[in-house]
């Protein structure tokens, strides 16, 4: 039992080290916790004709700029620029996903169109967006529905898949079932230049 003896006398050694450095004001360097990442809501990527479906409701074109909160693998602006010719921006807090999205836009043939961001969607400057794309979460959509508000000029869109924005009444509502028969609804806002908190 040698190794049993010699693993609680390691034990027993960091533990009057420990003490020691607690009593002469010194905390003891431990690894830092591994920090959660915060989210918007998880990583649920839309069907392609629902992408479509967002697209045509936000009457997108080639003058645009659309702009996705939670961009995921980037398909709403890549579906944006290949159909539309529109301009688009991605913004995504993960990583992964900013790379995903940009390998897709290369394979797509728009890399020139559109461009991700590796940001917290809570701090991003929107103010350039003639659409904004969301499928987020209601609560998430009330922490954005200032910035939204604040930062987009007056007959910008905004589209969310799913979830309302509380007491903001959507000028339209879509309600329809996907090519996989779940019934999907879409959300439709116009800025016209009312801040809301």
């Amino acid at each position: 039992m040698p190794a049993l003896r010699s693993s609680r006398l390691v034990a027993l050694a960091v533990l009057a080290l420990t003490a020691v450095a607690l009593l002469v004001g010194h905390r003891p360097s431990l690894p830092p916790l591994q920090a959660q990442t915060p989210t918007l809501a998880p990583y649920v990527p839309t069907p392609d004709d629902v992408v479509d479906r967002m697209l045509a409701f936000a009457n997108v074109g080639k003058n645009d700029v659309v702009y996705d909160l939670g961009c995921g693998d980037g398909r709403i602006v890549i579906a944006a620029a290949r159909k539309y010719g529109a301009r688009g921006v991605g913004i995504d807090i993960d990583p992964d996903r900013i790379a995903e999205s940009e390998a897709n836009a290369k394979r797509a043939g728009v890399e020139r169109l559109v461009k991700f961001r590796l940001q917290d969607a809570l701090t991003a400057d929107v103010s350039d967006a003639t659409v904004v794309t969301l499928y987020l979460l209601s609560s998430s959509n009330m922490k954005l529905r200032p910035l939204l508000t604040r930062q987009l000029k007056p007959g910008s869109r905004i589209v969310s898949q799913s979830f309302g924005m509380g007491d903001w009444t959507p000028e339209k509502i879509d309600e329809f079932k996907d090519g996989n028969g779940t019934a999907r609804k879409l959300f439709l806002w116009t800025a016209d230049g009312t801040v809301r908190p």
